[in-house]
């Protein structure tokens, strides 16, 4: 008997080694891994530039608490402005932490202009975190029943809806921010109108609002640019990140730009392990990777290929509802639950994940060879077609 809270049912695989796009188990056999640790490890596993950078750091200094200077904080957060656009950062241990901080920054943006009961729009189908705050804020009623009463203070529409935001100005007088994923992820990868965040900027400005973009998922390059803001030529006044910035060590960024920028003050927020010298080294060395080996344009080039030969090979499948995603972020919608295909994949040699329960998401290192992509559309093609 596990003594493990039971919060994941039952775990059958055990790996052990990961080199490239590859992962091992124990028994020796080698997966391709097409979802990189739920969209972590964009560098693949093992690569010799993040080795590097953590040995030295863990033979030198590990953790430092934020009562002191980190010189390697200082750097990841330089970097991370230099990419964004933003102003500031506050770095967290999880991206559920750094929404976490999103969220008071506009509670506490609203009550220092005197706002009372600030609400934030957030849209169906969404999802923020797993902690009390951001499962409230998350469109997906599963993962909120048994947790009520839920964190107040949202007000819910349906994503892609712009008309949906606008009556929701007109009714109630105490929204203070919107809080949207640029592309939804957890939510079956889905991808809004190319106009989209361009309307959400346009509205938040129109009434004072923040806009706050959740890309725990699409940051770090995933999208085919450093946030998928950039494909809109736009700024968010806050964006979050998390997953790909460590490539596996637990990181989470808040960033927020002008009148966002200076909210939190000494006092208002804090944590021990955020931002210690650990894992900023290792955003930092996957930062600089990203830029110095043309990742974030290759996984655009990459993603287009394989959204193009997925529609191609799967043209008039009866099984396939759509096709859809953004640089290496990748879903295709089948016309009935696809879980069991987790485990067909699997004995297949690759790892897939099925989310918002009919859609295949696909999430692949930004590493992937010519070979590897070739072999991971075969074998999701195989499949659907057997599906």
């Amino acid at each position: 008997m596990t003594t493990l809270m039971n919060t994941y049912g039952a775990r059958t695989l055990t790996l052990t080694k990961g080199e490239g796009s590859r992962v091992w188990d124990d028994k020796g056999n080698s997966y391709l891994d097409a979802i990189s640790g739920i969209a972590v490890c964009g560098l693949g596993y093992s690569h010799p530039a993040l080795t590097k950078a953590l040995t030295e750091q863990v033979g030198t200094l590990i953790h430092c608490s934020n009562y002191y200077n980190i010189p390697t904080q200082q750097k990841l957060a330089d970097l991370l402005i230099e990419q964004s656009g933003m102003d500031k950062v506050f770095f967290s241990n999880s991206g559920a932490e750094a929404n976490e901080a999103a969220i008071k920054i506009a509670r506490k943006y609203a009550n220092d202009k005197g706002l009372k009961n600030p609400a934030i729009i957030v849209t169906s189908n969404s999802f923020h975190g797993r902690t009390l705050a951001t499962l409230s804020a998350t469109g997906n009623t599963k993962v909120q029943i048994g947790f009520e009463p839920l964190v107040e203070g949202f007000i819910r529409v349906p994503f892609n809806d712009v008309a949906a935001i606008k009556a929701a100005a007109a009714e109630h007088s105490n929204i203070v921010a919107i809080l949207v994923e640029p592309v939804q992820g957890e939510g079956g990868v889905r991808v809004p109108a190319a106009n989209y965040l361009n309307e959400l900027r346009a509205i938040a400005d129109a009434n004072g609002w923040l806009l706050m973009l959740d890309e725990i998922q699409t940051g770090n390059g995933r999208t085919g640019t450093f946030f998928a803001y950039q494909h809109n030529g736009i700024l968010p006044d806050v964006v979050t990140t998390a997953k790909g910035l460590g490539n596996g060590v637990p990181i989470g960024a808040c960033l927020a730009r002008g009148k966002a920028a200076d909210v939190l003050q000494p006092g208002n927020h804090g944590t021990t392990f955020g931002g210690n010298p650990l894992a900023t080294r290792a955003g930092v060395a996957v930062i600089e990777t990203l830029l110095a080996e043309g990742l974030i344009e290759q996984a655009k080039v990459l993603g287009d290929k394989l959204l193009a030969d997925f529609k191609t090979r799967l043209a008039g499948n009866p099984k396939v509802v759509d096709i859809r995603g953004k640089g290496l972020m990748i879903g295709i919608e089948l016309n009935a639950p696809a879980a069991e295909l987790m485990d067909k994949a699997r004995a297949k040699g690759i790892l897939i994940n099925v989310t918002s329960v009919n859609t295949i998401r696909l999430l692949p290192t930004f590493i992937l060879t010519d070979a590897e992509a070739n072999e991971l559309v075969t074998k999701v093609v195989e499949l659907v077609t057997e599906f």
